[in-house]
């Protein structure tokens, strides 16, 4: 998996990823989740649509990015979800926890 990172206007980090979110990718994109927070984001996008499979590991991932981002006062919010991502938030609930946006 490839992630870029884009710091936006204010406390914006834009994360844009490209490829599966499995559990050889949820590192990586733990430790960019981690280091946007750090420096100083409050408001995450995490770009989805190019992100083809998302499995448990990379849903654990986004359910803690999106802990940590509340903590520091702020919110991660998913954008353009494919049609099996959009599949397991619904099966798993988390389209009622995360929000969705269609464009950045």
């Amino acid at each position: 998996m490839v992630v870029h990172v884009e710091h936006l206007a204010g406390a914006v980090a834009h994360l844009r990823l490209q490829g599966r979110l499995d559990a050889a990718a949820a590192p990586g994109l733990r430790a960019r989740l981690d280091g946007a927070l750090a420096g100083g984001a409050t408001q995450v996008l995490v770009d989805l649509a190019e992100v083809p499979f998302i499995d448990s590991t990379g849903l654990g991932v986004l359910v803690s990015g999106l802990k940590a981002a509340r903590r520091a006062d702020g919110n991660l919010r998913l954008v353009a979800p494919g049609p099996q991502v959009r599949r397991l938030m619904r099966l798993t609930a988390l389209d009622r926890v995360f929000t969705i946006l269609e464009t950045v």
